[in-house]
């Protein structure tokens, strides 16, 4: 099995392009850092990724996507080894994106150079829910008996 989830900031505009061709495709290619766990001195906070998706979700990532956007990704780990001028062997990997998501609101990634609420997974544009500030609904008093659980 080969499946990964990542959560992260973009870390630069992603770059789109379309193939040539009689049904012309999108595709995206951005990197995103994700925040280390656990952190030891001398050691970067973050891991670096190269991610890159096709299709509709290349397109959702075009019109929507920015440097400092926080997204939840998922998608599968690809070799992206070359061979460089030099004639050396380059060997790095690639995470090919199937599913995107917004890992945060609008209002909370202002601060952060982009964003957008709402969410998109494999297809489905869902917008951020509207309420509390907080992002938890509000659950009226006396509920808990209707509640399956406690």
């Amino acid at each position: 099995m080969n499946k990964v989830i990542l959560m992260g900031r973009l870390t630069r505009d992603p770059e789109v392009r379309y193939s040539q061709g009689a049904s012309q495709t999108a595709i995206a290619r951005f990197s995103i850092a994700v925040d280390r766990r656990f952190k030891r001195e001398g050691e970067p906070d973050a891991d670096f990724f190269n991610c890159t998706c096709f299709g509709k979700q290349a397109e959702f990532v075009e019109r929507y996507l920015r440097k400092g956007t926080k997204i939840l990704t998922a998608g599968r780990i690809q070799n992206d080894n070359y061979t460089n001028k030099d004639g050396q062997m380059v060997y790095s990997v690639r995470v090919m994106v199937d599913e995107i998501e917004f890992a945060e609101s609008k209002n909370a990634s202002s601060g952060n150079e982009g964003g957008f609420g709402g969410g998109y997974m494999g297809g489905n544009n869902i917008p951020a829910p509207s309420g509390a500030g907080d992002g938890f609904m509000n659950i009226p008093d006396g509920i808990d008996e209707e509640l399956p659980f406690n």
